[in-house]
């Protein structure tokens, strides 16, 4: 209890207390702090707790060369007292102290702070024994306090204790008798409405949350109930009548029954701070389990991580960082309210916040891990620090550092697969978000293809795969691998003996959108009309001869679609089915079209731009194309071979990946088909045929919805 006492100010004799003004700077800036700068009050204790470490630094470095410094103080520590009864809370150190003059200065103008200026000022060639300057973070403690007191004690100088109201001046008296030995002792006279400060539970997660990694002890004055067993005086006398070894044994059973349980207050002090900060050793000391034990207690996660990388960076810019990966995606990992990222963000070890935007990019939102910054400024801009330059030279190295985990993730395939199962997403949308890291992330990509089966590839092994004669990177998207699996597109290209990859995850289109090569190879679509298959001369031969064979077919084709496609032409990427469409180098491929149109927010105008114009490709070497050609030769205005175009377009709508525009005009072609199948004769369509038509008539079949117009004039004649 005597250690606590000696920790709340004393009740000491003190000499005539001289006023000073505040310079106007002050006074204009504590209005600013208690009304406008700082957006929560609890960072108080953090700006007094860092001040409180610098000061120590201060003392530990003049001990270094001059161990009598430390005198009788010799325990470097943090005490915090809070005192439920004078509503007071009280913060002491045992660090450098200061003198009179140092706080009339320090306390009573504007002075810059932190261990930075302290250590340039070294260099400069100053006096080591300067004395640890407050800063401008001190006077954020009339957030909660209506009244400040603090007391220090420099070895140059007697205690000196400086007290102000937060009005336009302050008042500094020397204190006799005072116990306070070297440091100094900050008192808040807390407001009405911030007695929470004083509540044990409020300062231990005020120190866990902000200054859990500071460098000295932080202890916490706290109070305790115990349950402590105590004699019980109610059944003392014992009967002297008794024979003496009877009242032994009578004895020996009272005193066991004269205990009893009683609740007991004790106070005592206790040490917040145990984790410590591990990044600050050297990795090659620290074990795997003290890696995991830091990871649980840093992201809250039951399991261990999956990798972890721990680094320092020095030169003109110095930090330390320790990322982990988890083995989980969270369940609201592309949330859009959530946390930007999981990156703690620390100034010599002074927690600084945990949702700086600036630190990493949102496709690594999901690495954890903390960073602790030599440079950063401790004070004012910790508030702003995403305006600071030196954040983006820490983004740069994080993200090089997390990609580097990444591969290292990959030397081991049952770990890969579980983190490409966890977090393919997030590389994808890299790709598409960080042209810098491009290149570097392809590698990370995986697929499954027409070679491996269930087995993923990765880019790099389908290079290494890839057959001398083939130029390109083939690839299909689509909606699931089942579907892409049984696409016509990939015919001929299987029968070439051509590799190629599975993209169905919806943002496998946005990703291959930038991602245009790989290893100075172009990657393809197969479902685009930019598909050039390496051909002999024997089989350009062949094609040409093909080509002035059904060039007639193809016109007359396009002419019954008319817009439905820009143009008919014969393909190089069919082999067993009759057609397919394909769509422009340039626009949306069918997956796409399929992605946007789902999008319930989505931009009309945008669609309408870039839904690609169709190109239907014919196989010439098909049964039923080789029909159609013989047919229209022998007449082109034959009815059943023009529905026959018709369903053969919207067919290859289906299996191109496209929807139906009318699912009931493509029914209706398909339910005469069944008609003619079972030798059904509809009556009622006999006798609305008419006897005779004329030529205008016979074009008018041409165009599908045809009952349509026929109800309209009928609506005329009506």
């Amino acid at each position: 209890m005597s250690e606590a006492q000696t920790a709340t100010p004393p009740a000491a004799a003190a000499s005539k207390a001289e006023s000073f003004a505040f310079n106007a700077d002050i006074t204009q800036l504590m209005n600013l702090i208690i009304n406008t700068f700082y957006s929560n009050k609890e960072v108080f204790l953090r700006e007094l707790i860092s001040n409180s470490s610098d000061a120590l630094d201060k003392i530990r470095f003049q001990s270094l060369s001059d161990k009598g410094v430390l005198g009788d103080a010799k325990d470097l520590k943090i005490d915090i007292i809070p005192d439920l009864k004078n509503n007071t809370l009280t913060i002491q150190d045992s660090g450098i102290g200061m003198t009179k003059l140092d706080l009339i200065n320090n306390l009573g103008t504007i002075a810059k702070s932190g261990t930075k200026q302290f250590m340039e000022a070294i260099k400069a060639g100053a006096d080591v024994s300067m004395i640890g300057q407050f800063g401008v973070g001190f006077y954020s403690a009339f957030l909660v306090a209506e009244r400040v007191i603090v007391e220090s004690k420099s070895n140059d100088d007697d205690v000196h204790r400086w007290s102000s109201d937060a009005g336009n001046s302050f008042k500094i008296e020397k204190v006799e008798d005072s116990d306070l030995k070297r440091g100094t002792r900050i008192t808040l006279f807390l407001k009405d409405d911030q007695l929470e400060y004083l509540e044990e539970k409020k300062l231990k997660d005020l120190v866990k949350k902000h200054s859990e990694f500071i460098g000295f002890p932080i202890s916490l004055w706290v109070t305790k109930e115990e349950e402590v067993e105590v004699d019980d005086d109610e059944d003392e006398d014992v009967d002297d009548d008794d024979d003496k070894p009877k009242v032994e044994e009578v004895k020996e059973q009272e005193k066991e029954k004269k205990k009893k349980t009683v609740k007991e207050t004790k106070s005592d002090w206790e040490v917040l701070n145990k984790q410590k900060p591990i990044w600050t050793r050297p990795k090659s000391e620290i074990k795997k389990e003290e890696y995991a034990a830091f990871y649980k207690a840093l992201s809250n996660d039951w399991e261990e991580h999956l990798a972890v990388k721990h680094f320092s960076v020095e030169g003109q810019l110095e930090f330390k960082a320790l990322l982990f990966c988890p083995k989980r995606a969270p369940f609201d990992l592309f949330e859009g309210k959530k946390k930007k990222n999981n990156i703690k963000l620390y100034v010599r070890r002074v927690f600084i916040m945990d949702n700086c935007e600036d630190l990493i990019p949102d496709y690594m939102a999901f690495v954890k891990g903390v960073v602790d910054s030599e440079d950063l400024p401790l004070n004012i801009s910790r508030e702003s620090l995403q305006q600071n330059k030196i954040l983006r030279v820490i983004k740069k190295h994080l993200v090089k550092k997390s990609i580097e985990m990444f591969k290292e993730i990959a030397e081991n395939k049952e770990d890969y697969k579980k983190f490409y199962e966890a977090f393919a997403k997030n590389i994808k949308l890299g790709i598409h978000e960080d042209s810098g890291n491009r290149k570097k992330l392809a590698d990370l990509l995986r697929y499954n293809s027409t070679v491996k089966g269930e087995e993923l590839t990765s880019l790099k092994d389908y290079v290494g795969r890839m057959k001398k004669e083939q130029k390109n990177i083939y690839y299909i998207t689509g909606e699931s691998r089942a579907v892409v699996e049984a696409s016509p597109f990939l015919e001929k290209l299987k029968k070439k003996g051509y590799e190629v990859l599975f993209m169905v995850d919806p943002i496998d289109e946005y990703a291959v959108q930038q991602l245009k090569e790989y290893d100075d190879k172009k990657l393809i679509c197969v479902t685009k009309d930019n598909l050039k298959l390496e051909m002999t001369e024997e089989e350009k031969k062949k094609k040409e001869e093909e080509k002035a064979a059904y060039e007639d077919l193809c016109k007359k084709m396009k002419e019954i679609l008319g817009d439905k496609v820009e143009k008919v032409v014969l393909s190089d990427r069919l082999a067993n089915s009759p057609c397919c469409l394909v769509t422009g180098e340039f626009g949306w491929s069918a997956n796409m079209e399929r992605i946007m149109k789902a999008q319930a927010l989505r931009d009309n105008s945008m669609t309408s731009f870039m839904v690609s114009k169709k190109t239907l490709e014919l196989n010439p070497d098909h049964s039923i194309v080789k029909e159609l050609r013989v047919r229209f030769s022998q007449n082109e205005q034959d009815q059943t071979v023009k529905d026959l175009v018709w369903l053969l377009f919207e067919t290859s709508l289906l299996t191109s990946g496209f929807s139906l525009p009318e699912p009931t005009v493509f029914a209706g072609r398909i339910h005469k088909l069944i008609k003619l199948g079972l030798s059904i004769v509809d009556d009622e369509e006999e006798v609305a045929e008419p006897e005779a038509k004329t030529e205008d008539a016979k074009e008018d079949d041409d165009v599908p919805p045809l009952e349509a117009q026929e109800a309209d004039e009928m609506e005329d004649v009506d």
